[in-house]
């Protein structure tokens, strides 16, 4: 099987309903691509598909020839049983018996050529989802992103450096308990982690700031589930593998008497849920623009080599996160909003940001266009100027939507189309965790002070300090 096509022949996965006739029409595009976009495995894809459809046309041409020949046949075979002279209708004839001998022979053959029909077009069709979405305009070329503004400003402007110790979230949380990465790993094994006291509530007050915060904008609540099938997360662009390799999701073991129902995975992220609720389904135009935001567990198999990119919470197999997807007809429109949300979390939260547009190799799959959104951590200072990602915005075009058979149905002349979908985080838990310890930590008196947008939700909890007796760890303790 090629890569991920077993995943869309599922019984109850929607039929992929691709633009052959784009990738035909520029199959020099699509390679330059998937070249620009890291995909080189599928650069070659678009020729072969030009290539496979010319063998197709023939392979059309010889069966509709020997169609055409098999009704001249059956006519004749007709008009010899009813005119066969002195002897009853429906007896055989010499020239009878010759066209029956020659008609058997034509279904053997045009079998074996409608075979070849249906091979060609399931390697045409298993090479075109191959295919990463092609980019968008906006993006640049290259591998650096473009820094488009910043939010807020820098923490480590403010006095010099001898004024403020900052400190990693892991020292911070270890000796304010409210992370337990030791415990996490003798249950899970490395790249899992515990919250503890305040820093549960931490987690509910970031997830309920960021619901407020797009509900306020008219988003409407979803609670998407944990558990999706195969089909549709290859559908949303999230392979079992991706282009290096890497697993990317988690495959649940079926039991043997389900071993021929469709496969499950874990949810990589609330994108995928959401996005199937509405597979094979069609919105009448006054449905959209639709939009969704929900939180939920994320799972992601591939948490990356340990260091200081992975160190604690920044990398992590499971977390909560709230997401943001919507299906329209006006993508810049609903790219903005989305991204204003996104910047008035961050903005809200004190942190500092930078919003980067991302380049070919940055994008996955399904993206025709990604923002990133990342914020300062000290602890990070080493790697990158202290930048960490904590945000992602994605324009996706049809290419979600045509794999998933979602439609609008547009009326008078142009019939069915394909609406735009766009996913963005509106707030990954662990990372914003680290964020806010980090930033919010306060060295002489032992203590983070919290963001005032989190404090309806904290229970009066404005500060959190250590407990009587506690340590503040050293590097390398973690």
């Amino acid at each position: 099987m090629a890569f991920g096509t077993e995943y869309f022949i599922a019984d109850l996965a929607p039929k992929p309903i691709l633009d052959l006739k784009h990738i035909r029409a520029h199959p020099g595009l699509y390679a330059q691509n998937c070249l620009d976009r890291n995909y080189p495995a599928q650069a070659n894809n678009s020729w072969r598909i030009l290539e496979l459809f010319a063998q197709l046309q023939a392979s059309q041409k010889t069966a509709r020839s020997l169609r055409e020949r098999n009704n001249e046949l059956r006519k004749l075979i007709a008009h010899a049983a009813s005119n066969a002279p002195g002897v009853e209708p429906g007896s055989p004839t010499e020239a009878r018996a010759a066209a029956l001998e020659e008609a058997k022979a034509l279904k053997a053959q045009l079998s074996i050529v409608e075979d070849e029909e249906k091979a060609c077009q399931r390697e045409i069709d298993a090479l075109a989802l191959e295919l990463p979405n092609l980019s968008s305009t906006h993006t640049p070329s290259g591998s650096d992103p473009t820094v488009l503004e910043y939010i807020n400003t820098h923490p480590a402007q403010h006095g010099t450096p001898s004024d403020r110790v900052w400190r990693s979230h892991v020292h911070i949380g270890s000796a304010l308990r409210l992370v337990d990465f030791a415990g996490a790993a003798t249950a899970s094994g490395w790249g899992w982690y515990v919250l503890k006291n305040e820093a549960v509530q931490l987690e509910h007050a970031l997830v309920q700031f960021a619901l407020k915060t797009a509900r306020n904008r008219g988003w409407d609540l979803v609670a998407p589930q944990s558990v999706v099938y195969a089909h549709i997360a290859a559908a949303c662009g999230f392979m079992p593998r991706d282009q290096n390799g890497e697993t990317q999701i988690y495959a649940l073991e079926q039991p043997e008497k389900d071993a021929a129902k469709p496969q499950l995975v874990l949810a990589g992220t609330g994108e995928i849920p959401i996005a199937g609720m509405h597979a094979n389904s069609t919105f009448e135009p006054e449905d959209l623009p639709r939009r969704l935001v929900g939180a939920s567990r994320c799972f992601r198999a591939e948490a990356g080599a340990r260091g200081v990119d992975t160190k604690g919470l920044y990398r992590v197999h499971e977390f909560t996160k709230v997401e943001m997807f919507a299906f329209t007809g006006a993508a810049e429109q609903m790219f903005d909003e989305m991204l204003g949300i996104q910047k008035e979390i961050i903005g809200k939260l004190g942190l500092h940001g930078r919003v980067l547009e991302m380049p070919h190799s940055e994008l996955g799959a399904s993206a025709a266009r990604k923002i990133d959104i990342e914020v300062f951590f000290p602890s990070r200072v080493e790697k990158g100027e202290g930048w960490g990602e904590v945000s992602s915005l994605s324009l996706c075009g049809d290419y979600q939507s045509r794999r998933l058979g979602t439609r609008v149905r547009m009326g008078g002349s142009r019939g069915l189309e394909f609406p735009t979908t766009l996913n963005g985080t509106a707030l990954a838990v662990p990372r914003v965790v680290a964020a806010v310890l980090e930033n919010g930590w306060d060295e002489h008196r032992q203590c983070v002070v919290l963001p005032e947008c989190l404090w309806p939700w904290m229970d009066g909890v404005k500060e959190i300090h250590a407990p009587e007796g506690a340590r503040l760890v050293e590097d390398g303790d973690d």
